[in-house]
């Protein structure tokens, strides 16, 4: 199995806004009040399409999708959290928190796949867990080791643990579930996607080892990591909060490697975490200012990484 692939697909916003549902356990949402939502909508669109452009001009294969207006889906910029390509062909779709996300999930981005040249054999369908109140936000919540078939997974709100685990039966892969933490008003509360606080590369990861409380957990997490040769970068709860874990490394031309964040994220960097993540691969940045403020999401959250086999 790969880890990283060159096809991303991106989901251009119509309506980006602070999406008030996901707010209530999204804790780096914020409102701007000094923007109009018409300004919030042309900078969010300002910031995407340079960020595609940065990523198409070091050869990655985006594929773009437009939103539709009529759905009212604020957070569709994110397209990662209701849905996931692998390279069996499977797609995997996943039950989501806010209402009004649901609406992000769409038939016809499968057919553009296809129209693409991609082959799905096959549709793993878990949003009737919503009927239970039970949610599992696809790669938000799930950071998968595709090389070694393993499943980070910070459970919050958002995160089922048995849904994780069914999930992981279902795609082969070794569960690692653990809580994540963040401080809000002086409490410590669970971080609502793992791929915040986390990121896994092919040989590396960053990971803010200090949001997870539990010595076991954060033990555990660690074990798998070295298990797997992967070299671990410690980032702080600080530079979490400007989205230095929201990171995702691709493929570009010439089987050149990058690892994709936003400017915020690189700019709180230390210069010994830069040096440690370009001794594996480059870095890639783009200004997400008003996404990250808005939206609460940044670089990675953007990106669903596109694994299907071509078809013949």
């Amino acid at each position: 199995m790969k880890q990283i692939t060159n096809t991303i697909l991106m989901v251009r916003p119509v309506s980006f806004r602070m999406n008030e549902q996901t707010a209530v356990n999204n804790y780096y949402q914020k409102v701007i009040n000094s923007l109009t939502p018409e300004t919030v909508q042309f900078k969010a669109v300002q910031e995407f399409d340079a960020f595609v452009e940065k990523l198409k001009h070091v050869g990655v294969n985006v594929i773009v999708i437009n939103d539709i207006k009529s759905t009212d889906t604020p957070d569709s910029i994110f397209p990662n959290n209701w849905v996931s390509f692998h390279e069996s062909g499977d797609v995997a779709i996943y039950p989501m928190f806010a209402e009004n996300r649901r609406l992000e999930r769409r038939e016809d981005v499968l057919d553009i796949l296809e129209e693409n040249g991609f082959l799905i054999t096959n549709v793993v369908d878990y949003t009737s867990a919503e009927d239970e109140q039970i949610y599992l936000e696809g790669t938000g919540s799930l950071l998968l080791d595709r090389e070694n078939s393993k499943a980070y997974c910070a459970l919050s709100p958002r995160a089922d643990e048995d849904l994780f685990i069914e999930f992981c039966e279902d795609f082969e892969y070794t569960p690692v579930p653990f809580v994540a933490n963040q401080t809000v008003n002086g409490k410590r509360l669970p971080i609502y996607h793992t791929n915040v606080m986390m990121c896994l590369a092919e040989n590396f990861s960053v990971i803010c080892l200090d949001s997870i409380d539990d010595k076991q957990d954060k033990k555990n997490v660690l074990k798998h990591l070295k298990e797997d040769k992967k070299e671990v970068i410690t980032i702080s709860e600080s530079q979490v909060n400007s989205f230095a874990g929201n990171m995702l490394q691709v493929l570009g031309a010439n089987n050149e490697k990058y690892l994709v964040m936003s400017s915020s994220a690189y700019a709180c960097l230390t210069k010994d975490q830069i040096n440690r993540i370009e001794k594996h691969c480059k870095i890639l940045y783009s200004s997400l200012d008003t996404i990250e403020a808005c939206g609460g999401g940044s670089a990675r959250c953007m990106m669903a990484e596109v694994f299907l086999p071509k078809m013949v």
